[in-house]
């Protein structure tokens, strides 16, 4: 594949949520089974509707999560991402650090029915909404960050265990 990668927009026909890996796959099952997800090294793509990256401030507010430090990040309007390449290419290792489709898009179908979008923008009745969809990935980017702060307390020979707990 000589040249630069294939880019593709967002923020036309879909956005993009970007997360630890281990969180997109606990958030796998309020996926629709046609909705496309990417693997890239340790991070999970999951499209989502377009207009998402713009809501996802204001519904991490609504769920209580936007004073918590979470490793997740939105591609939106004007952003760009790499264009993974067809499962059977990453299969064959075709190019270090590119991501791969997990869940490639159809051929020859529209894909945007299949994206978690808010119920009121247009897929009323959906359970494959993007509110489930992000408290499900802050959840486990959480969970990931105290599981690391934990590793990190426990390999510190700064802190002692038998060090009683003060309480004001």
């Amino acid at each position: 594949m000589p040249g630069r990668p294939l880019r593709l927009l967002t923020g036309v026909r879909f956005d993009v949520l970007d997360v630890p890996a281990e969180a997109g796959a606990g958030a796998l099952r309020h996926l629709a089974p046609g909705s496309p997800v990417a693997l890239r090294g340790d991070r999970m793509e999951l499209l989502v509707a377009a207009g998402s990256a713009e809501e996802l401030p204001g519904l991490l507010d609504w769920l209580e999560w936007s004073a918590v430090a979470l490793d997740l990040r939105v591609l939106g309007t004007g952003e760009s991402l790499e264009a993974p390449v067809p499962p059977l290419w990453g299969a064959a290792g075709s190019v270090r650090g590119a991501a791969v489709w997990l869940r490639p898009p159809g051929p020859g179908r529209e894909v945007e029915a299949s994206l978690p979008a808010l119920s009121a923008v247009g897929h009323e009745g959906s359970a494959h909404d993007l509110v489930r969809l992000v408290d499900t990935v802050a959840a486990w980017c959480h969970r990931i960050r105290l599981r690391h702060a934990c590793a990190r307390t426990e390999s510190s020979p700064a802190i002692r265990r038998d060090q009683p707990l003060a309480f004001s």
